[in-house]
């Protein structure tokens, strides 16, 4: 399908438009939103929860925040640990596994 986008062979965008243009900026942010909307969703931040949501999502599943930082182009490690928000019931877990009087 990509191909028949493609308005010229030497094309450099990786993400097109139904009519091969190049994506503006907000494109995504606005469709998210309005998906967001329709599902009942009334948090702002659209394309920005889902960058929430798998920094957190890729911590708590053991990666170094230091690839986060990476990834999310932080130049300060405490932009990135507002990503490492505890999980209560994560803490509980693991509370429970590795505290001494729980054994």
């Amino acid at each position: 399908m990509r191909p028949s986008l493609l308005q010229t062979a030497d094309q450099q965008a990786f993400f097109l438009s139904y009519y091969g243009d190049p994506l503006v900026a907000d494109f995504l942010t606005e469709t998210v939103k309005k998906y967001m909307k329709k599902a009942g969703i009334t948090r702002d931040g659209a394309c920005h929860q889902f960058r929430h949501a798998c920094a957190t999502h890729m911590l708590q599943n053991g990666a170094e925040s230091r690839y986060i930082q990476e990834l999310l182009g932080h130049s300060d490690p405490k932009s990135t640990q507002i990503y490492a928000k505890l999980d209560i019931t994560q803490l509980k877990q693991v509370h429970g596994e590795c505290h001494p009087s729980e054994r």
